[in-house]
């Protein structure tokens, strides 16, 4: 299927600023993310919304999106050249009659590395800010203690194969344009191992590996983010015929806040106010991950005003210092009122004759020249 055009994905024009950008992403990621919509398809639409802003936040990607779109312009004929795949195919054809040349062999009984593996953990948004030690659980493919990974019973060894002589490949002779020739293939006596087990281990039944549940303790950096991980070196599958072990990736999923969202190492929170509070000024507390603060609030102060906590957001993940915390006030306009506070706000616009502050003269005299027709 198709992917969507990553502005209708936002519901932005291919010309907003980055401002607009990232205040539909903030919207977006919390109507969809997971762990608060439990729509099927929420955790379709949280990953389109977040691979729009990924691409369009960033001003190199987003110029080149506006040029191709979602097609790769090194794709195809052009991308390959004439040493790449995509020249005509050649590449298929010579591997089909030639097995790819001496440098696609591969040796059955050469070492190689097992493969990675990942996990996904979950993590509150507190703990993604501070990090924390934990120790988790994963099942992976281990040597089996019975045979010694060798696949054979006790007792017994592994055969080299008759068939290949233990290459893991066979020479099969084909009929071709070109004339006959040789093509090799995997030998499906041993599968490419170059072995044949007579007697297999009971325990891991020839395969020389069984699955374990292992315990590894992880520790998790300070200021990790939703998608970020980190690898444990050598903790994937263990390798084979004496090759070293996997990596393990750690995959992390941030639960989001009630109260706070994140943006980067920076915090952004609303703290409603009332109206008295922004008249005449107050000194209210905020809450913040490292605790609550005192916060001034000036008289005269209009809704939507943002203050800037210094130092109160996340930990960079590389230790590159600490965020802030954006204090965005609001206005909260109270539903009930007892008959004493009806008469005094009466009074109150009688006094002031329901007549705007200079400072918003202007705005008013505005919107009076445009019912006007000026």
């Amino acid at each position: 299927m198709s992917k969507r055009d990553f502005y209708e994905v936002l519901g932005v024009e291919n010309n907003a600023s980055q401002d607009e950008i990232k205040k539909a992403y903030r919207k977006l990621s919390k109507k969809y993310h997971p762990d608060i919509n439990q729509e099927a398809d929420a955790a379709d639409k949280f990953k389109e919304v977040k691979e729009a802003y990924e691409t369009l936040s960033d001003s190199q990607k987003r110029s080149h999106y506006d040029q191709f779109g979602h097609t790769d312009p090194n794709q195809g004929f052009g991308g390959g050249g004439f040493g790449g795949s995509g020249f005509g195919g050649f590449e298929d054809i010579f591997s089909t009659f030639f097995g790819g040349g001496a440098a696609r062999r591969r040796d059955p009984n050469a070492p190689r590395q097992g493969a990675d593996l990942q996990y996904t953990m979950t993590l509150d948004f507190e703990e993604a800010v501070f990090g924390k030690k934990t120790e988790i659980e994963i099942p992976r493919e281990e040597t089996c203690d019975t045979c010694d990974g060798s696949g054979a019973k006790p007792g017994t060894k592994p055969k080299t194969c008759s068939h290949c002589n233990g290459t893991g490949q066979l020479n099969v002779e084909q009929d071709t344009p070109f004339g006959r020739i040789v093509n090799r293939r995997v030998c499906h006596h041993c599968e490419g191992t170059g072995k044949i087990i007579p007697e297999k281990c009971t325990t891991c039944r020839g395969k020389g590996k069984v699955e374990k549940r292992r315990k590894l303790s992880v520790t998790i950096p300070a200021g990790v983010d939703d998608g970020q991980q980190i690898r444990l070196s050598g903790q994937g599958e263990p390798g084979v015929n004496g090759g070293p072990a996997g990596d393990l990736y750690v995959v992390f999923r941030i639960r989001q806040h009630e109260f706070f969202e994140r943006e980067g190492d920076d915090i952004y929170c609303e703290m409603p106010i009332t109206f008295v509070q922004t008249t005449l000024g107050d000194e209210i507390e905020v809450p913040t991950v490292h605790g609550k603060v005192k916060l001034k609030i000036p008289a005269g102060t209009q809704t939507g005003t943002r203050f800037r906590l210094k130092g109160k957001g996340v930990p960079n993940v590389r230790g590159y210092g600490v965020g802030d915390q954006h204090v965005i006030v609001k206005v909260v306009t109270p539903t009930k009122l007892t008959d004493k506070q009806k008469e005094l706000l009466r009074e109150f616009a009688d006094i002031s004759g329901n007549v705007p502050d200079e400072q918003h003269e202007s705005f008013f005299d505005k919107v009076k020249r445009a019912f006007k027709g000026e």
